[in-house]
């Protein structure tokens, strides 16, 4: 038999390429689990009743999980050290209410629906429920058998990271910096703890005085670093494109956040987003889609216990 010629391995390449890409379908349980996305949106109500910081959260969750060996839910896994690594310890939560929507779900449809795909309906869900855009959630993740904290440890930006950091990192996910500064919108949600902010608000000079006075009440240059304030200043239980208004007036909480607007290359979008919900609602959604396709097609299994490998 003739050895394949160079085009026929290249479509071949290209054709494995594509199969793994093209499992993500946003009917895949369609007929194996019908209510699945019923159950999840009925646990996440539940939940964001509870606590409604809790959509910031998982909506977090899925882009930690994303960022390290694709969308696999190897975040979850108790074993192999990601969840102790340096940006999931004391900060990623959550697991909880993975835990209760997993056994939901395998009540109703056993061994069927992957970990992975249920944290990203979670954080579509989370999302949405606190007054964001909701979207068609391509799903057929697998689950991974393998954790790993090194990755994490690598991929995760750091909130003092520079603008050249955030694109890099992102760039090396296959995302772009428009996909960035839309994800980054995240951060209109949620809370988050004296250690990751003190370093702007005493170190940085692009941070207005006010802003930086308000938030060193409860985060003191030595101690308290559980100690929580809103990203967003305004509406921080909702998501909106409020983070993006804090921007312009240099009240972003991070130094990384601030990166965004502060003379550089993602100005203009800073600018067009605080400006115009719907725009950065559009570009959200196509970016969390473009997210959650990191990794689609990677060989795994459905887990039973979302914490553990089956044996």
């Amino acid at each position: 038999m003739a050895a394949p010629t160079l085009m026929q391995c290249l479509l071949a390449i290209s054709l494995l390429s594509f199969a793994a890409h093209a499992q993500l379908s946003t009917m895949f349980y369609a007929s194996s689990c019908p209510n699945l996305q019923g159950i999840v949106r009925a646990a996440m109500t539940q939940a964001i009743n509870n606590e409604p910081r809790m959509g910031a959260s998982l909506l977090r969750l899925f882009f930690h999980d994303c960022f390290v060996q694709g969308c696999d839910a190897s975040i979850l896994l108790d074993a192999g050290g990601e969840k102790s690594a340096g940006p999931n310890a004391n900060s990623v939560r959550g697991y909880e209410v993975i835990d209760t929507i997993k056994k939901n779900v395998e009540a109703a449809c056993p061994g069927v629906v992957s970990c992975a795909d249920i944290v990203a309906l979670a954080a579509r869900d989370g999302t949405n429920l606190l007054g964001g855009p909701t979207w068609n959630v391509p799903l057929g993740r697998r689950d991974s058998t393998t954790a790993s904290a090194s990755l994490a440890n690598q991929n995760l930006p750091p909130p003092t990271a520079s603008l050249g950091t955030l694109i890099s990192l992102f760039g090396r996910q296959g995302l772009s910096a428009r996909d960035m500064t839309a994800l980054s919108g995240a951060h209109t949600i949620g809370q988050a703890r004296c250690t990751t902010f003190r370093g702007r608000i005493y170190g940085d000079t692009d941070i207005n005085a006010s802003f930086a006075a308000l938030r060193q009440q409860t985060c003191p240059r030595s101690g308290g670093d559980g100690n929580l304030a809103p990203m967003d200043l305004q509406t921080p239980a909702r998501f909106d494109n409020a983070y993006y208004t804090n921007l312009l007036s240099q009240r972003g909480l991070f130094h990384s956040d601030q990166e965004l607007f502060n003379g550089g290359s993602q100005d203009a979008l800073v600018r067009q987003y605080s400006s115009s919900p719907s725009q950065f609602n559009s570009d959200f959604v196509a970016a969390m889609i473009k997210m959650g396709n990191i990794g689609a097609g990677n060989a795994g299994q459905i887990r039973r216990n979302c914490r553990v490998v089956n044996s």
